[in-house]
């Protein structure tokens, strides 16, 4: 390499041999490896019960791997001990499967809560989580219970809650197994907007219409093995990024 020339930079998110055990002998992950370079949009697919959700929580640390390396924004998670996660969560939105909202709050305050950690401006707070609610069609939910939403609303107050303070990774887990083609077009159109902003986004989903015929890279785990890395270029309609 000429002396000029600078290194590349590490990848954001990089995974090597990792594998996860539950008692009493169940493999869900079997030594996993890949890396996920900043501003890429990358897909993990795979049938249920593939280890898809077992992967997403170990990236962002909800769980511990059993076996092997992840260093994810920086962070070694290995070394990375429970004071030291909320320096984590400061780069990383995660968009849970299950949501994870609490129901005896209100929508905004579900979102707001992830921006008044950082400790935002109130006005700051507000006009976010007014956009957001905005771009996912939600804006006449602002002041419902979370618990009172059906399972789209609610993982729709999610999504926006995980992208609230412009992360510099999401990880998106089924985020649109819920929703509609409308509300799929408003979330991804979302995600293309925050990776034109420089974000990093791991994508969980089984659904093909998402990512077909976008050149995007392909994670593929099957029974908790990852069995192919490529980039689809598969035809069929498919919607055109930053327009969805």
């Amino acid at each position: 390499m000429p002396m000029n020339q600078e290194l590349p930079p590490p990848p954001v998110i990089e995974v090597i041999k990792v594998s996860k055990f539950y008692p009493p002998d169940v493999e869900a992950l079997s030594d996993i490896s890949f890396a996920i370079n900043k501003g890429e949009i990358v897909y993990l697919t795979g049938m249920s019960g593939a280890g898809k959700t077992t992967l997403m929580r170990l990236i962002s640390r909800m769980e511990k791997e059993s076996k092997g390396l992840l260093d994810v924004a920086g962070f070694d998670l290995s070394k990375l001990n429970h004071k030291n996660i909320h320096l984590l969560r400061r780069k990383v939105g995660v968009a849970y499967q299950d949501f994870k909202l609490l129901a005896d709050k209100s929508v905004a305050d579900n979102i707001a809560l992830s921006m008044e950690v950082m400790y935002e401006k109130k006005s700051v707070i507000e006009e976010r989580v007014r956009s957001l609610l905005e771009q996912l069609n939600l804006s006449r939910k602002y002041d419902m219970l979370a618990g009172e939403l059906s399972r789209g609303e609610q993982q729709r107050v999610s999504i926006a809650r995980a992208v609230a303070n412009n992360p510099e990774i999401l990880l998106a887990d089924e985020p649109t197994g819920n929703l509609d083609a409308e509300n799929t077009a408003r979330v991804m159109s979302l995600f293309y907007q925050l990776n034109r902003q420089g974000c990093t986004l791991l994508i969980a989903t089984h659904d093909k219409s998402l990512y077909r015929g976008l050149g995007r890279r392909i994670l593929e785990l099957r029974g908790g093995r990852l069995v192919g890395s490529d980039t689809s270029f598969a035809t069929g309609a498919a919607p055109v990024e930053g327009q969805a």
